[in-house]
């Protein structure tokens, strides 16, 4: 005959150990934690909380001096050649990649055997997987090369404002790749989204008035604007697609942007030489480059690494506050500072 045996209760600290029930089958080795379960939890929880909040503030901050610093870079009236914009996006798709190929060695104790292991297999051993990236990689080059375009011929403001167009490119994808449902009120949020961008690209004062003529030419508004729109479009078809190959793997996101950056540097490269392949052979590839330039490269690189940990420790609601909190702060610092910002 079997004889069940009830232990009493017992405390260890501040940490209470109760049986499972009174009729279970094993009579000893079987508790649960009561009382201390929740200050167990408790640092758990507020660690990951502030994370959640450190990496939306961290957007906030990339997100804005982005836009202002590439604007303030590609209006600055410089001696001798202007940086290329082709040469940055280079620059910050290597910057990118070293400081991924840094996290991961971190996440394997800092073996660089374990590294090369992890990188030899998940990259060169899974073709198929790695491929994959060249579609999203070759779009966010092209994306990249946009921004600079566009940021050269609109302000700060305006682009912040009009480049939301994404929002609604993004949406689309989604409805037609992954099969989500949009209910009606979100219908009409992207209904009201495109108002606000049409209000903003509306002309205000016509040609021939005194405040046109006073204000200062630094491009053209339609070359800004279809830069942006096409990076809209790319911006929405290229996160969609992202966003169904993460879910349907399990790899790192930091190997994942390994593969996004190598391909992103070849399409980068190509394009440099193809486009700006003269003035590299006449003045070289860092022409123009000043402390302002290698700052916009370092925010531009560190922006793969913000949103990968924003959709770790966040998520895309707390995202899209995170850059409605950028639109108004760059607003803010391009009327006080650029001074190249005149609200209607």
């Amino acid at each position: 005959r079997r004889h069940l045996i009830k232990p009493p209760v017992e405390w260890k600290g501040n940490l209470r150990l109760d049986p499972l029930s009174a009729g279970h089958q094993s009579p000893v080795g079987h508790f649960r934690f009561v009382k201390a379960e929740e200050d167990f939890l408790q640092p758990q929880a507020m660690t990951s909380t502030r994370l959640k909040y450190l990496s939306l503030g961290v957007l906030v901050f990339q997100t804005t001096s982005l836009v202002l610093t590439m604007r303030y870079s590609r209006t600055l009236q410089a001696d001798g050649p202007r940086y290329l914009a082709s040469s940055a996006v280079v620059l910050a798709e290597l910057l990118k990649i070293l400081t991924c190929v840094c996290l991961v060695c971190k996440d394997h104790s800092y073996s660089v055997r374990a590294l090369s292991s992890v990188l030899r297999q998940e990259i060169l051993h899974k073709p198929v997987e790695t491929l994959k990236l060249a579609i999203p990689s070759g779009i966010y080059t092209l994306q990249n090369n946009l921004l600079y375009v566009a940021l050269s011929n609109l302000d700060a403001a305006t682009y912040q404002v009009t480049y939301q167009l994404k929002i609604l490119t993004t949406a689309l994808f989604s409805v037609s790749m992954l099969g989500r449902r949009l209910g009606l009120y979100q219908w009409l949020s992207l209904i009201i989204l495109m108002t606000g961008v049409a209000l903003v690209q509306w002309p205000t004062d016509s040609p021939g008035s005194p405040e046109k003529q006073q204000q200062p030419i630094t491009g053209s508004p339609f070359v800004g604007l279809v830069a942006v729109l096409v990076a809209c479009c790319s911006s929405g078809f290229a996160g969609v697609y992202f966003e169904k190959i993460l879910k349907e793997t399990k790899q790192s996101v930091w190997v994942r942007n390994i593969q996004l950056g190598l391909f992103g540097l070849v399409f980068g490269l190509f394009g440099m030489l193809l486009y700006d392949g003269e003035r590299v052979k006449e003045h070289g590839m860092l022409q123009g480059y000043n402390s302002i330039t290698w700052t916009v490269v370092s925010l531009q690189a560190l922006g793969g690494l913000v949103i990968a940990a924003v959709i770790k420790y966040a998520d895309n609601i707390l995202k899209g506050f995170a850059t409605s909190l950028s639109i108004i702060l760059s607003t803010l610092i391009s009327y006080f500072w650029l001074q190249d910002f005149e609200p209607t």
